[in-house]
């Protein structure tokens, strides 16, 4: 099977906060996304696209109070057999003619590349009876409340 993944914008970061910049063969698929109030982005880990990361499948005690061992698709974490990332965010504004999104946040680095976008849809996007692992329950049960979450406190195997 052959794949092939070509970026469609990058990641801007600086003093005026998140962007994506979109490269100008892929504007045209921004139209109509202005009356969406959040995207999910899909985004390289170029910083970690090495043969040694991409065969982690296990991880030793990520989270201060988990299990000694976690399967890295039961994690969020960067080092994974395909580096790819998702982040949901709140689209604050969409520039047609330059090709920018402008976002609340997201947790990639400058210049990172983005792969896709899509809209947030309530329907296919959020699930009503959510459950999770007891080590992971106190986490933010909400987008919102993870900006002022201390996840500082979640990693790392200190006890």
């Amino acid at each position: 099977m052959r794949m092939s993944l070509s970026p469609v914008g990058r990641v801007s970061t600086g003093m005026a906060g998140y962007a994506i910049e979109i490269d100008e063969q892929y504007r045209p698929a921004l139209a109509e996304l202005r009356g969406f109030g959040h995207i999910n982005v899909l985004w390289w880990c170029h910083h970690l696209d090495e043969s040694v990361y991409r065969n982690e499948t296990v991880t030793v005690k990520p989270y201060r109070h988990g299990p000694e061992q976690v399967g890295i698709f039961a994690t969020r974490s960067p080092l994974r057999p395909n580096p790819i990332a998702l982040t949901t965010t709140r689209l604050l504004d969409v520039d047609l003619p330059a090709g920018v999104l402008t976002v609340a946040y997201l947790d990639a680095d400058d210049g990172t590349p983005v792969l896709d976008i899509k809209p947030y849809l309530p329907g296919t996007d959020r699930v009503r009876d959510v459950t999770t692992p007891l080590w992971c329950s106190d986490w933010p049960q909400w987008l919102e409340d993870s900006a002022s979450f201390d996840w500082a406190s979640v990693f790392g195997n200190a006890q």
